[in-house]
């Protein structure tokens, strides 16, 4: 098991937030399968991977903000999709303080919106469409008691912060229009993907480890750190991406077996303090690099956090491939080289085939 090609050569996939990090990786993954991509997103903000990597060029992108239900609709009716990917939200905790409005605006109102669209696509003529739909949230969305065993897909929902509490309220309304309107579509699946703290080349988002660190370094200063000790779940931005588009695959296959909540996270190797990884990014970087604790105050985050994805590894047959290690190197070998003008086009597919390949 794992992503088939041949599955995805002309399939037509639909994915918000095709501009962003994440999405820019899905985007040119699915395009060099031969797949048909439609991309709806608001305009990258600079640097960014979509323009770095000339990601427009090979698929129809549609500038578009998910809270417009009314754009949502002409672009789905316009794509007529087999497959959507749901990956556009308001991604960061610490913006979420700052405009919780717009945070629980685009990443609760974006999901419902994208799935009403989808289901009124559906029932157009009583033809189904899509046939698979993937709400991509975060392993933030549980009820977070600082404990150090993994959360499983089947423990209570809930968000200290603004972003954590909108994603579990995302998938909350991902279960409803399931319950309510999937499971009585014939042909049509909804699950929800949910993944730790994912790192890779191309992501330039601020208040985020790897690009403050890769910033920092660059600059030739030392990386400041809030909260060294605190332990999450890292792992490449491929890992994810591969339970995302092995979970689309069994959703079109077999989707009342599939249809649920699923944890992509790393092994216990991956689960590793702040400190740890910025000590790796500075090693693996070179040249002086190294960081210091920020001692200023700062809103509050999560100490503790870890997922439990054996039922991911069980039942989708999905496991990640990289160590930290690996995916530190792969990471810092992407920024040295684009900071040559090494093709990141390119680069990006050079790291997909040799992921592929193990």
């Amino acid at each position: 098991m794992g992503v088939d090609a041949h599955f995805w050569h002309g399939k037509r996939v639909f994915l918000t937030g095709h501009t962003g990090f994440k999405g820019g990786w899905l985007s040119l993954w699915l395009e060099n399968m031969g797949a048909d991509v439609f991309g709806f997103s608001l305009a990258p903000q600079k640097p960014n991977l979509f323009e770095q990597a000339n990601i427009g060029d090979g698929i129809s992108h549609r500038l578009g903000d998910v809270r417009d239900l009314s754009a949502l609709k002409n672009a789905l009716a316009d794509a007529r999709p087999d497959i959507v990917f749901h990956l556009a939200a308001q991604s960061l905790v610490r913006l979420s303080y700052a405009d919780p409005v717009g945070t629980f605006a685009t990443n609760v109102m974006g999901t419902v919106n994208l799935l009403e669209a989808v289901r009124q696509l559906n029932s157009d003529g009583g033809a189904t469409s899509t046939r698979a739909v993937v709400i991509v949230t975060t392993d933030k969305c549980y009820q977070n008691n600082e404990r150090l065993r993994g959360y499983r897909e089947n423990e209570p929902l809930g968000g200290h912060d603004p972003y954590s509490s909108s994603k579990a309220c995302a998938e909350l309304v991902t279960a409803a229009y399931r319950l309510s309107f999937a499971e009585s579509t014939p042909g049509l699946a909804i699950a929800s993907a949910r993944a730790g703290n994912v790192i890779g080349g191309g992501d330039w988002a601020k208040d985020r480890l790897v690009p403050d660190a890769i910033a920092a370094f660059t600059r030739g200063e030392p990386l400041r750190i809030r909260n060294p000790a605190a332990i999450r779940p890292w792992q490449h931005v491929l890992e994810p991406l591969t339970g995302y588009l092995m979970l689309a695959q069994n959703l079109v296959e077999s989707g009342e077996n599939f249809s649920e909540a699923w944890n992509f996270g790393p092994d216990a190797t991956g689960e590793r303090t702040v400190g740890d990884v910025a000590t790796l990014l500075a090693e693996h970087w070179g040249k002086d690099a190294h960081w210091v604790a920020d001692r200023d105050e700062h809103v509050h985050e999560a100490r503790f956090l870890k997922l439990d994805s054996s039922k991911a590894r069980t039942h989708l047959k999905w496991h990640p491939r990289l160590s930290l290690e690996q995916a530190i190197q792969m990471t810092t070998e992407w920024y040295r080289c684009a900071n040559k003008s090494v093709a990141a086009r390119q680069l990006t597919l050079d790291q997909i085939k040799a992921y592929q390949s193990l």
